[in-house]
């Protein structure tokens, strides 16, 4: 489900229960203290670079790359914790790893947020949404995350019973369900040799290119030359028409189901000289439904490890002295994705 799609449903619901008082003041008291967010961010990329050419003459060409830009829209209701600053505004470039905490400080929370970027000359959108609710003893949580840069997308539901070690520490255990794209799956491993070697000019033949022998000249389905040497075919036509090709095998094959066994834990302490927010999340059992483009196949029929956490820890050494460590982690389907950061503050008086 896309962002817009959300925002439209959200709509919906609203404008639906416009007249019973009582549906309101239920909608009113689920979005009371959410903010609604609208913010640009632009900045500088990488420096224009001089390519140098000799082909019976020296010439030379610039390669630009266009500046960095960010357009987010969103809205959260996520209570902060001891330790998060209070901004006046959200800008649109907070990392605020607790976001992804299994366990949040309010029963009810909710972020949609949709993020297009572009970086080094590199457009993608990074897209988070979820719903989460949690009570003492069990809690449930709705998400969709897709992370443009790192090439992962996926929707994730989870519903787990909680057991309270004490105040700061609780474990959980439940099931979830995962639908993506069939991570694993190779769509170039149909095209190997027997030693290994990749048969690339058949695809691109089949792909809709062609080559005239006679003139040495390489074209495109469109009809134009592309390349008229083997050099420039190999070395840079080939690879684009094997992304070209990967990204719409990708596309064409349906989404995945996966059900699994997850076991998790988090913990919280804070006190004004020192903090520590940790979490962790392990899916060690996946049902496996004997689908053909199912992880099992391409993991030799076994089982895998999923797991992702987080830590935000803070010390204040003494007045002057402090440091702190935070981060995010994922690995799902043997892709991994990942922020963090540290460092040391020390205050002159």
């Amino acid at each position: 489900m896309t962002f817009q799609k959300i925002i439209i449903i959200l709509i919906a619901f609203t404008t639906a229960c416009a007249s019973p008082k009582e549906c309101c003041s239920q909608i009113k008291k689920a979005f009371k203290f959410s903010t609604f967010y609208i913010a640009a961010n632009g900045g500088t990329s990488l420096s224009d670079r001089s390519i140098y050419n000799i082909q019976d003459i020296l010439t030379t060409s610039i390669e630009e790359t266009p500046y960095d830009y960010s357009l987010t829209a969103g809205i959260r209701k996520i209570k902060r914790f001891q330790y998060e600053g209070n901004k006046p505004f959200k800008d649109g470039t907070e990392t605020s790893y607790s976001d992804a905490a299994t366990v949040g400080l309010s029963p009810f929370e909710f972020l949609f947020e949709v993020d297009y970027r572009r970086q080094e000359g590199v457009e993608y959108i990074d897209q988070n949404h979820f719903l989460r609710y949690v009570k003492p003893l069990w809690m449930t949580k709705v998400e969709y995350m897709k992370d443009g840069f790192a090439d992962v997308e996926y929707y994730e539901a989870t519903q787990r019973f909680r057991i309270r070690g004490n105040k700061k520490l609780s474990f959980n255990i439940g099931g979830v369900t995962r639908l993506a794209e069939p991570y694993g799956y190779n769509p170039l491993d149909e095209w190997l040799l027997s030693n290994g070697n990749l048969h690339y000019t058949y695809l691109a033949i089949q792909e809709g290119y062609s080559i005239d022998v006679y003139d040495n000249q390489y074209i495109n389905p469109q009809g134009d030359i592309v390349a008229t040497s083997s050099d420039v075919w190999e070395q840079v036509v080939i690879p684009q028409v094997l992304s070209e090709y990967v990204e719409k095998k990708r596309d064409e094959l349906p989404n995945q189901w996966v059900h699994s066994l997850v076991v998790g834990f988090d913990y919280y302490i804070y006190k004004k000289s020192f903090w520590l927010h940790s979490w962790g999340n392990l899916i060690p059992y996946h049902y496996n439904d004997d689908s053909e483009y199912s992880y099992h196949n391409f993991n030799d029929g076994n089982q895998w490890m999923d797991y992702s956490g987080g830590l935000i820890f803070g010390l204040k050494i003494n007045k002057n002295l402090g440091t702190f460590v935070e981060g995010k982690y994922h690995k799902y389907w043997n892709r991994e994705w990942y922020d963090f950061k540290l460092g040391i503050n020390y205050i002159i008086f």
